[in-house]
C-alpha cells in the first residue's frame, strides 16, 4: 500500500441541467490534474437527487458516462460519483468508478431511501464492489447505505495486503442539511467499527425540492478522528492518506477476532 491522495470536490449540483453540471464540476476537477490519485463526486452530480427519473437518466451510452471517461484520462486520475442510468424499463442510482486509462467499474446502490419514494423509482444493486488503487481494497458505497452496517462489514483477510476485506470506505451522497447529525456521526461509526478510512462526499446549495445541503464533507480515519472536514461552501481539499497508522491500529486493536460470524443475503 502506497499513500493514497485523495480530493473532495463539494459542490453545488444544478438541477436537471446535465450540460451545466458537466461544465461546473469539470472546472472544479481539471485544477487536481496530477495533483491527485482519487477524486470524488457527489451522489447524481449531473442531475441532482431527481423523483423525475425519466427526466434525469442516461444511459451507460449517453453523454454522461462518456464525459467522465475522458475527464478521468484528461486529469489521469480516478473518478469517483454516482449517475442516474437507464436500463432498459429501469433506472439505477448507479455509482462509476473510472480509472485514468477510461475503463471502469459500477456499482448500484442498494439501499434505496424510502422517505423520499427512491424504493419506487430505482432499482437496487445486490453486490457490493471492491475496486484497488496504489495497493488500497477500496469500497465505493451511495448516501443511504451508509446507514447499513451489516452491508458494509469489513472482514479479515489474510490474503490481502491490508489484512482486511477493505482499507477504505467512500460515500458519495446527497445528504439534506436537517439530517446533517446522523451523516457526521455514522460516518465515524463506519471508520471505527470496520477499522477503515471513510470519505464522505456530500454536496451543497439547494436542489429543486427545495432541500438545503451543508456539505460536511470528511475523510475519518479508522478511530473516529478527522483528517479533514468541510464546512457548507463549495469547496475542492485534497488530503493524503498514510496506510501506516492504518495497518498500526489493526495490528494493536484486532477486533475483527472478536466479530461474529453471518452470511449477507441480499
Amino acid at each position: 500500500m502506497q499513500a493514497l491522495t485523495v480530493s473532495l470536490v463539494q459542490g453545488a449540483t444544478r438541477w436537471h441541467d446535465a450540460p451545466a453540471n458537466r461544465e461546473y464540476y469539470g472546472a472544479l476537477v481539471r485544477p487536481l490534474a496530477g495533483k491527485s490519485d482519487l477524486i470524488v463526486l457527489p451522489e447524481t452530480f449531473l442531475s441532482g437527487f431527481s423523483n423525475d427519473t425519466r427526466a434525469s437518466a442516461e444511459t451507460m451510452e449517453g453523454e454522461g458516462v462518456a464525459w467522465l471517461r475522458a475527464l478521468a484520462v484528461d486529469v489521469e486520475a480516478t473518478l469517483c460519483g454516482s449517475l442516474a442510468i437507464r436500463e432498459g424499463d429501469s433506472v439505477y442510482n448507479r455509482l462509476l468508478w473510472v480509472r485514468p486509462d477510461g475503463s471502469y467499474a459500477q456499482y448500484d446502490k442498494r439501499h434505496l431511501f424510502r422517505m423520499a419514494g427512491e424504493h419506487t423509482r430505482y432499482g437496487g444493486g445486490r453486490e457490493r464492489l471492491i475496486v484497488e488503487l496504489k495497493g488500497w481494497r477500496i469500497l465505493p458505497q451511495v448516501c443511504y447505505d451508509l446507514r447499513f452496517p451489516v452491508w458494509l462489514r469489513n472482514r479479515r483477510m489474510e490474503e490481502a495486503v491490508g489484512g482486511m476485506d477493505y482499507d477504505l470506505a467512500v460515500f458519495v451522497a446527497n445528504w439534506p442539511a436537517p439530517r446533517r447529525q446522523p451523516w457526521r456521526t455514522l460516518l465515524r461509526a463506519r471508520a471505527i467499527e470496520n477499522l477503515s478510512y471513510v470519505v464522505g462526499l456530500n454536496r451543497v446549495g439547494v436542489d429543486g425540492n427545495d432541500l438545503p445541503y451543508a456539505g460536511d464533507s470528511a475523510v475519518i480515519d479508522a478511530v473516529g478522528e478527522p483528517l479533514i472536514e468541510l464546512g457548507p461552501q463549495e469547496q475542492v481539499a485534497t488530503v493524503t492518506l498514510d496506510p501506516a497508522p492504518l495497518l498500526a491500529h489493526r495490528e494493536r486493536f484486532p477486533a475483527w477476532m472478536d466479530a461474529d460470524e453471518f452470511t449477507l443475503q441480499p
